[in-house]
């Protein structure tokens, strides 16, 4: 063990270098104080610069829409399209509305091509025709998001992209899930839009419309 010694001379000096180093800035900052947290909802006491009632609104004249970019492939996002894999921002120059006006039968393609999902029963007896919606019902516990991760699974060199919805799970089964796409490769086709058990209801409600709406974006582009 070393011992460090300082001279008392030495002493005012070191005192008088940081001084001279202080950084005088001022800055202000608005500061509150978080009282209770709880059930996704946070109240504060002491900020007089947000969302108040009298605050001022302004129209964008713009019905809802989120930012869309091929660079959210391989990325977890919110209902807003924000990331939150910690991964920074994307910059998006384009948008798509989170509920377009759905299609007219006759500017629909016929589907005459089948989507393989893995499981040998569905492939050959009842195959899903691409570009077919079809809803996947079952009882709780039986297998709905595994049959719907092994679809994702199955569709690496196939050129399909996917979008995986996560609505009202928990935080650790999302990045369980994440982890599982990313060991699998399966992330480099896919776009996983997640609203956990704390976020609140009205983006829960928005998630499934967000996730629509990326797909249409990809649907779209040429």
């Amino acid at each position: 063990m070393f011992m460090v010694t300082i001279k008392a001379d030495e002493i005012s000096n070191i005192i008088l270098e940081h001084i001279k180093q202080y950084n005088r800035e001022v800055k202000i900052v608005n500061i509150g104080t978080v009282l209770q947290v709880g059930d996704g909802i946070t109240r504060i006491h002491g900020l007089d610069e947000v969302m108040i009632e009298g605050s001022s609104v302004k129209a964008t004249r713009k019905i809802a829409q989120i930012p869309v970019n091929e660079a959210y492939l391989d990325c977890v996002i919110n209902a807003l399209a924000k990331l939150i894999d910690g991964r920074g921002e994307i910059s998006a120059f384009k948008s798509q509305l989170i509920e377009s006006p759905t299609s007219g039968i006759i500017s629909r393609c016929s589907i005459y091509e089948p989507i393989q999902i893995g499981l040998i029963a569905i492939d050959l007896m009842i195959p899903i025709g691409r570009s077919q919606r079809e809803l996947i019902i079952r009882d709780r516990k039986t297998g709905k998001i595994v049959v719907a991760t092994d679809t994702i699974f199955n569709q690496q060199w196939q050129n399909v992209i996917c979008v995986y919805v996560a609505i009202g799970q928990k935080a650790s089964f999302v990045a369980q899930v994440v982890t599982t796409f990313q060991e699998r490769g399966a992330m480099e086709y896919t776009i996983v839009v997640a609203e956990t058990t704390d976020s609140p209801a009205t983006l829960h409600y928005l998630a499934p419309y967000t996730g629509a709406a990326l797909a249409e974006y990809f649907m779209y582009l040429e």
